[in-house]
């Protein structure tokens, strides 16, 4: 896997989740990884992509079928709680903009 989400034709909602990292991190990975274990299992999810530079900076983008998917997902108790320790802890700055997905394409070198 390279990392991109393989995705259906478009329309679909795309989350972008940009934040900027504080100094503590205890917790941090475990979460994120059992966040996107949950993710995986929420009606209408549709795949990821993550980013991270090594200043702090990240960028999470998720993937769903349509806004009410990623609406609930916002919702579920699990997750709720990971954006609480986000607020308190793990993030000094974070944006969050939804948007709907009208068109995608891209290039994929075939290996030779």
């Amino acid at each position: 896997m390279d990392g991109i989400a393989k995705l259906p034709e478009p329309p679909y909602t795309a989350v972008i989740f940009t934040a900027r990292r504080s100094k503590k991190y205890q917790g941090y990975d475990a979460t994120a990884d059992a966040m996107v274990a949950l993710a995986m299992q929420q009606p209408g999810y549709l795949g990821h992509e993550s980013a991270e530079q090594a200043d702090g900076l990240e960028i999470t983008v998720s993937y769903w079928v349509d806004d009410e998917a990623a609406r609930a997902w916002k919702k579920v108790a699990e997750h709720r709680e990971a954006q609480q320790r986000g607020r308190e802890e793990w993030y000094s700055h974070y944006e969050i903009r939804v948007a709907r997905v009208e068109r995608a394409y891209g290039h994929k070198q075939e290996k030779s």
